[in-house]
């Protein structure tokens, strides 16, 4: 790369693409571990939040504690461990602004194509800067764009839906004057967001209906640790944080492994603790009981059983079964029931992405990154000095995301140590590997969309991601030359 026909402001060490939760952590770790690197962080949107920024549907709130969802770095402070969208809108602003991080970010900066130059030992990166074109360079590539698709939904079958009169929303989609007040429902989904909407919209609305193809799992928890609370009053705030944090990294792994292992125990368990919730007209069968065991697909969070008590209070209703067609003024299922609507809220799933659709090549050759197999859950199989940020499915986001902000620092701290200038994945055994799902859930939209991720394999360094303890001694100590090819090139 010939830094002298280039522009300083668009060469960089380190091109971190999206400013949500991922892009914000990977900068810290770029700015503290990699002294004197350049960086900086293109963001298609407007503003910095990523997902907490486009969602904006009633009650969007997280589906995880905030202690392990939160910066090890900047850690959650408020009481409550359930938080809204807003709240961590807020937190992640701060956080990059205490850092000096909100300076490195260029907004509406959407990039289109990456394509590495063996020669140059560089990514030529397009952008679309709202309308202009930019292309920058980078030595290496962070792509924290999450892992569904911003501009299309998943797309769902529902028969008969043009004919409805009223309207039809899509949570991803939702418009920030849209009133409900008085209006009945019906949200199709079974999901987080549909656990998360029915109570919300159920404060305003005439009545709020779940409509269900199948049943999932629902935990109630208090959205605010009892621990917390006398605990600050004897240690310090960042001890007492750290702790907590710690608490709920281990009562996570904990539980999701009494579920793996323990099935049967841990059905019955949730079975009994909604049963306790429900109101006598709405049954457990066939309303809760999944045809799945527990982590099978991930569970649903009910913050202070807010679900089971819009439930309980009359104001919201669970149906399950087939829809038969959709009618000018409501559902008809194949039992033979209709239900009546003014709204339909179509939260069917996420359309699956990697990379935010860019279109990356190598040596002016296209690469379909799902061909192709992921490296210790951080690098792709063939693409030089470039990460992908996958987190959990069984655990918080950003745990995830920090051990891939780790071991890239890791990495290239070894590479300027040795003097190397590039690092690529290679799979020897691809084509006899055998593959697995990177996402480790049967969930229907990652079913449908499995073609759209890379692969995982059976062995090492290919396989998925599972636990955050492995991963993140993986990303401190585990081989950094194993899978990977090297080169040292004068440029």
């Amino acid at each position: 790369m010939n830094g002298a026909a280039l522009s300083p402001s668009t060469v960089f060490d380190v091109v971190i693409v999206g400013a949500g939760i991922s892009g914000i952590n990977a900068a810290y770790r770029v700015q503290t571990e990699l002294p004197g690197a350049s960086y900086t962080i293109l963001e298609a949107r407007n503003a910095m939040g990523g997902t907490w920024d486009l969602f904006r549907f009633p009650g969007i709130r997280s589906d995880s504690d905030l202690y392990t969802f939160g910066f090890p770095w900047r850690p959650w402070m408020d009481k409550k461990l359930i938080a809204e969208g807003e709240s961590i809108r807020k937190y992640i602003r701060e956080s990059a602004a205490e850092y000096g991080i909100d300076r490195k970010v260029q907004f509406q900066h959407k990039l289109v194509s990456a394509s590495w130059s063996s020669d140059q030992q560089a990514w030529a990166l397009q952008v679309d800067a709202e309308g202009e074109k930019k292309v920058y360079h980078a030595r290496f590539v962070i792509l924290s764009t999450g892992y569904y698709d911003y501009e299309e939904v998943l797309p769902a079958t529902i028969p008969g839906i043009e004919s409805f009169k009223g309207k039809v929303l899509h949570p991803q989609f939702w418009p920030d004057d849209y009133d409900y007040s008085g209006k009945k429902v019906i949200i199709i989904g079974s999901g987080a967001t549909a656990i998360t909407l029915v109570p919300v919209m159920a404060e305003k609305a005439a009545h709020v209906t779940m409509l269900q193809r199948s049943p999932g799992y629902i935990i109630s928890r208090p959205s605010v640790d009892p621990t917390a609370s006398w605990m600050t009053k004897i240690f310090p705030l960042w001890l007492v944080y750290s702790l907590i944090r710690t608490k709920f990294l281990v009562i996570s792994l904990l539980f999701v492994n009494f579920c793996h292992h323990f099935p049967a125990a841990a059905r019955g368990m949730i079975k009994k603790e909604t049963q306790k919730r429900l109101p006598q007209n709405i049954p457990h069968d066939p309303h809760f009981e999944p045809r799945y065991n527990p982590w099978e697909q991930r569970l649903c969070l009910d913050p202070d059983a807010k679900f089971f008590k819009a439930l309980r209070a009359g104001k919201a209703d669970i149906v399950t079964g087939n829809i038969k067609s959709v009618t000018a003024t409501g559902i008809q299922m194949h039992s033979g029931q209709h239900i009546p609507a003014d709204l339909i809220v179509t939260a069917t799933g996420l359309k699956l992405q990697v990379g935010g659709g860019t279109a990356i090549a190598v040596d002016g050759a296209r690469v379909d990154i799902t061909k192709k197999f992921l490296w210790r859950g951080v690098m792709i199989e063939d693409l030089p000095n470039m990460a992908t940020v996958i987190g959990y499915t069984n655990a918080s986001w950003t745990l995830g995301a920090d051990a891939t902000a780790q071991h890239v620092c890791r990495l290239l701290k070894y590479m300027r140590r040795n003097g190397l200038t590039s690092a690529v994945p290679r799979c020897e055994d691809a084509a006899s590997m055998k593959v697995v799902p990177v996402l480790d859930l049967n969930s229907t939209y990652v079913e449908k969309g499995k073609g759209s991720l890379p692969k995982a394999g059976v062995v090492a360094p290919w396989r998925p991601r599972k636990a955050y303890w492995r991963d993140m001694w993986e990303a401190k100590f585990g081989s950094l030359t194993r899978g990977l090819v090297f080169e040292r090139v004068a440029v």
